[in-house]
Parts: structure tokens; C-alpha cells; sequence
């Protein structure tokens, strides 16, 4: 009998250093993941780039932005207001992407922006996105959503066209009970 407790007590050891070293590992995911966008030189979507607005507005140059919107198994009905719009670098622009939640329960995504040129992404400046954080939608709700940005001025002077694309993925664990999945 005493046997058993003890080999009861090593297990119940074993298990909790697992899950500390579990709960550890998710929580330095978040650093180890802002550093490798900072590498990399990708936008980090869990921190605005509030220091990009500077004032300067380049009329010489008219950038044309086009805007694409996708799903990856998420049945949502996602598109942008505008296909696309011209702005100058420098200009601060606001524009808008509507969502719908075709399910008849609540749903997260999260939307994960790409650019073309690939070279844009470094120039394209996010001060308000729904890209920032998931999107929990309510069953059958239909939301707009903003994005305002600005373009660098020192966006390279062969770049006169840049496609901002947004691909939802739903965000796994997160749905309510009672759908399929």
C-alpha cells in the first residue's frame, strides 16, 4: 500500500513539472514570436507601429493600393468596401473590410495580413487593423472593420502598386458548442 502512494506521489510530481514547463513554453512564445518578426523584418501584429505617421506627405507620387480579402476554412463572408484607392506616401488613409459569420454560433478568427511587392510590407505602416487581435464573431453577425495606415515616403521609386491581402484562418478552440466544425 505504501508503495503505491509513493509511486502516486512521483506522478503527481512528474505532471506538474510537465505543465509548468508547458504553461512556461506558451508564455515564452510570445517574445520568442515578436523577435523572429523583428528578424525577419515583417510587421508584428501584436504591436502597432504607432511611431509611422511623420507628418510628410509626398503629393510628387501617387501609390495605388489594392485590397484582397480571403478565407481558409472559415466559412465567412469577407471582401473589402474598396477594390482599391490612390494615395500619396506619407498620406494617412483610412478604409474599411466587412466580415459576415455565415454560422449560427460564435466563431474567432484571425486575420493575417501579406503584401505585394514583398519589399512593400516593409513600407506599409498599420496604426489600426482588425488584424491586431482575433475577431470573435457572433453567429450570423455582419461587422465592418477599419484599417487605417500610411505608406512610407521612402517606399522605393520603382513600387507604384501594392496589393494588401488578408487571409481569416479561424482560430482553433475557440467556437461554441453545436456547429460543425
Amino acid at each position: 500500500m505504501r508503495k503505491a502512494g509513493g509511486e502516486n506521489r512521483q506522478l503527481l510530481i512528474r505532471l506538474a513539472v510537465a505543465a509548468f514547463v508547458m504553461f512556461g513554453f506558451g508564455f515564452a512564445l510570445v517574445p520568442f514570436y515578436e523577435q523572429i518578426c523583428a528578424a525577419a523584418g515583417i510587421n508584428n501584429l501584436l504591436q502597432p507601429d504607432r511611431s509611422a505617421v511623420n507628418g510628410q506627405i509626398d503629393e510628387s507620387r501617387t501609390i495605388t493600393i489594392e485590397f484582397d480579402a480571403n478565407t481558409h476554412d472559415l466559412p465567412w463572408q469577407f471582401r473589402p468596401l474598396q477594390s482599391e484607392i490612390k494615395v500619396h506616401p506619407g498620406q494617412l488613409v483610412q478604409i474599411a473590410y466587412e466580415v459576415v459569420n455565415n454560422r449560427d454560433y460564435p466563431v474567432t478568427g484571425q486575420a493575417i495580413p501579406s503584401y505585394g511587392p514583398k519589399v512593400a510590407g516593409q513600407h506599409f505602416r498599420k496604426l489600426e487593423c482588425f488584424c491586431f487581435s482575433g475577431q470573435t464573431m457572433a453567429a450570423r453577425e455582419r461587422r465592418t472593420m477599419p484599417v487605417v495606415f500610411v505608406v512610407d515616403t521612402d517606399l522605393p521609386a520603382d513600387v507604384n502598386t501594392i496589393t494588401l491581402s488578408y487571409t481569416f484562418f479561424e482560430v482553433a478552440g475557440t467556437q461554441a458548442s453545436g456547429g460543425d466544425a
